[in-house]
């Protein structure tokens, strides 16, 4: 016989997927942010929060808004769901066209093609580009005049990185080196695989992104889990929900940190040196639960999942638990909000900015889809002082959200030029926004 509460959640989720509807309970506000977030009592309910913002098309006279002393222009507009970012050492910017690969599990079943039908009215769940575009400003006046198709063929490609003359790309499935010449613009080359990454059928959180040491001898690269709380079981998390480090000489991999149920975003800290990634934390626990956060990771460390959330508050939902691992979670340094779905980071190295920027880090939100109000849908900024946080979260890009709740564009991936500019990728605007002090 059929399942009625299964059947009703599923039906009120395909109506709510088509009419735009939200379903689930409504958050007064979001304590998750700062070093010491609020952790309220986790609350569950039979049908889980919903609350789609509807893609609709921005009026092409408008951009984002930022901050007094600021101002936005498009870079790029025209793109196919831009999702990162990187700028080559000449200026060149490099932007992944991306998205989940079609072997993916978050599509098969009733419930998953109800899931796809609610991401495709977010603009995600279109066919992957599966390239990367190079824009170039060749007359200095911070808009792209130059585009070409740099590389084609990959597989959702995310994460890259320049080491000598090596660009390394991040697959769903694998990293991938490329032969690069400064100025060029197309590679032709196949490419080689340098290290297979966990993909396949179950493929939960599909990006991978890569940071390179500054010495050039390392790669980390970040690897989502399988899941949002294990429930694909413990077995498909593995080598998942880390951060791996790569040695280039040896072509030897290891787990750096783990734990991190979705890492994105991954930036050097300018002062203390330390790398520092964004995370997106697990569903299902109530509207201001679980925050996402942005975090220094330490060498061996483990920061809970799936059995725990911010250091030590046990998930139940995970069985069987593991106590001994749960004493040895450690909670994140700076808490995001919750369901924000943060996933740019980018350190402020350079000095166009202010100094109240200098060291400070941008987060590209991504935003919510099952949260009421909605969350995230914006870029923030993040002021740190000797190597640590030292303020609450400022706005730094807004506008992506229209005041009926319709997402005229979503932020991803940040990132600066080599003017000392912000660039952000919009993936549903398909356009890449420069912001800079104003007259500058």
């Amino acid at each position: 016989m059929r399942n009625p509460i299964r059947f009703y959640w599923l039906s009120t989720s395909l109506i709510c997927a088509i009419s735009g509807c939200s379903v689930g309970p409504v958050a007064s506000g979001d304590p998750g942010f700062g070093p010491h977030p609020e952790l309220p009592s986790v609350r569950t309910s039979l049908i889980p929060t919903m609350n789609i913002a509807p893609v609709t098309p921005r009026d092409p006279s408008t951009t984002p808004s930022s901050p007094v002393g600021f101002e936005v222009h498009a870079f790029a507009t025209g793109l196919n769901h831009p999702r990162w970012l990187y700028t080559l050492p000449n200026g060149d910017v490099l932007v992944a066209e991306s998205d989940a690969p079609a072997e993916h599990d978050e599509g098969g079943g009733i419930k998953g093609w109800v899931r796809k039908q609610v991401m495709k009215r977010a603009g995600a769940g279109v066919p992957s580009p599966n390239r990367i575009i190079l824009l170039r400003d060749t007359n200095g006046d911070g808009l792209a005049d130059s585009r070409t198709a740099f590389l084609t063929g990959l597989h959702s490609p995310f994460g890259m990185a320049l080491v000598g003359d090596q660009l390394y790309v991040a697959d769903t499935n694998a990293l991938m080196r490329f032969p690069y010449t400064t100025g060029e613009t197309r590679i032709n080359s196949s490419g080689t695989k340098v290290l297979d990454l966990p993909a396949g059928p179950i493929n939960h959180h599909w990006t991978k992104n890569i940071l390179a040491s500054r010495d050039g001898k390392h790669l980390y690269i970040t690897i989502g889990s399988n899941s949002n709380a294990a429930e694909n079981g413990i077995e498909a998390e593995k080598d998942r929900a880390c951060i791996l480090e790569l040695d280039l000489r040896t072509g030897r991999s290891r787990v750096f940190a783990s734990g991190l149920r979705n890492p994105n975003g991954m930036s050097w800290q300018p002062q203390s040196g330390e790398l520092w990634t964004v995370v997106n934390e697990r569903d299902d626990l109530g509207n201001n639960l679980v925050p996402d956060y942005m975090t220094a990771v330490k060498e061996g460390a483990f920061y809970g999942f799936p059995y725990s959330f911010y250091g030590q508050h046990v998930d139940s939902r995970v069985k069987p638990q593991q106590p001994d691992l749960v004493a040895k979670a450690i909670p994140p340094d700076y808490a995001l909000g919750n369901h924000t779905a943060s996933l740019g980071l980018a350190f402020y190295n350079d000095k166009l900015f202010p100094a109240h920027y200098w060291g400070g880090a941008f987060v590209g939100q991504h935003g919510s889809w099952n949260r009421k109000p909605q969350s995230g849908y914006k870029v923030i900024f993040v002021p740190f002082a000797s190597g640590r946080p030292s303020g609450p979260p400022e706005d730094i890009l807004t506008g992506f959200l229209t005041a009926d709740g319709h997402a005229v564009g979503r932020p991803v991936g940040v990132a600066v030029d080599r003017k000392g500019a912000l660039l952000v990728s919009d993936d549903v605007g398909n356009a890449v926004w420069r912001v800079v002090p104003t007259g500058k």
